[in-house]
């Protein structure tokens, strides 16, 4: 077992993205407590989340839902069940998650659905803090030999990479997620799809500009397993590139798995360790992300001293 030493030492780390990856960073920084606060992605537009959005025009809480279920799993309780549950054979809400029901349930009872999601945390006894991208509803969009396409699950499925991906339509960050970056010692990006979880956010200018002008530490965590999205075929050097001359955010340092092929033509560190989790092939190990993370904290510590 690694034996966390310089972690402690931030103030505050933020995490940035979505779906099980973003849930996995989470649930290995989960002893931070409040000092950890995620950034979750907000254009999934796919299975229930898709249908609660078609439905009521909220934004998409299946990233979110994901996240909370990951900080909660080694707590397992009735509610943390109840929350995971997915309806079967039940007529119009068959495929529906609970989740997802029950935190479009609380938005629509709260004035915000950063409101909803914060009770949802007391609920499961989540204290680190998981904030939406933004409170707007908006779907991912690209641009795809010269034509606009629009929705995550529609980009996920092309077959050549778009010249670019943009919010549709334009929305605002939450504010609580532009101060947390600001107030940040490490802001992390990745794993996970790049263009549908990672990008999401950081497409907003003011989240770019707030991650540009912190002086936090950025680390961008590689994936185990090769996408099986068109940007699965790019380097990771040709996706950090591409994310730059969108957003203009580079990582200063790239954990990388040590399981996979070096990677060339970075202009960033990179700090390589086995990433894998021994029982579950293809996923990235809590501790072994923890201990990561904790070396290059170590390193920015070191730096400040």
């Amino acid at each position: 077992m690694y034996s966390v030493k310089t972690l402690y030492q931030c103030r505050r780390i933020v995490a940035i993205g979505g779906g099980h990856g973003l849930g996995r960073v989470m649930a290995s920084l989960g002893f931070l407590g409040g000092r950890l606060s995620g950034v979750v992605a907000t254009t999934d537009d796919g299975g229930s989340t898709g249908r609660l959005r078609d439905g009521s025009g909220c934004i998409a809480w299946g990233d979110l839902r994901n996240c909370l279920n990951q900080l909660c799993s080694d707590t397992p309780n009735l509610a943390r069940i109840l929350f995971e549950y997915r309806f079967k054979n039940s007529g119009d809400i068959s495929g529906h998650n609970l989740g997802n029901l029950i935190l479009l349930a609380m938005d629509q009872m709260c004035v915000r659905p950063l409101d909803a999601i914060n009770l949802i945390r007391q609920m499961l006894q989540v204290s680190a803090e998981l904030i939406p991208m933004s409170e707007e509803p908006a779907r991912l969009g690209a641009i795809v030999d010269g034509q606009e396409v629009v929705g995550e699950t529609t980009i996920d499925a092309l077959e050549k990479c778009p010249e670019k991906l943009m919010i549709l339509p334009a929305i605002q960050p939450t504010d609580e997620a532009v101060a947390r970056i600001k107030e940040s010692d490490m802001i992390i990006l990745g794993p996970g799809s790049f263009m549908t979880s990672i990008l999401p956010a950081i497409l907003m200018p003011e989240v770019a500009e707030s991650i540009g002008n912190s002086n936090a530490l950025k680390v961008f965590v590689g994936n185990i397993n090769q996408e099986v999205s068109a940007v699965g075929k790019m380097s990771i050097s040709d996706k950090l590139s591409w994310m730059s001359e969108m957003t203009g955010v580079y990582p200063d340092v790239l954990l990388w798995p040590a399981e996979n092929e070096q990677p060339e033509n970075l202009h960033c560190d990179i700090q390589t360790i086995p990433l894998v989790d021994t029982f579950q092939p293809g996923v990235h190990s809590r501790e072994a992300l923890r201990q990561g993370l904790d070396e290059i904290a170590g390193v920015l510590f070191q730096h400040e001293s």
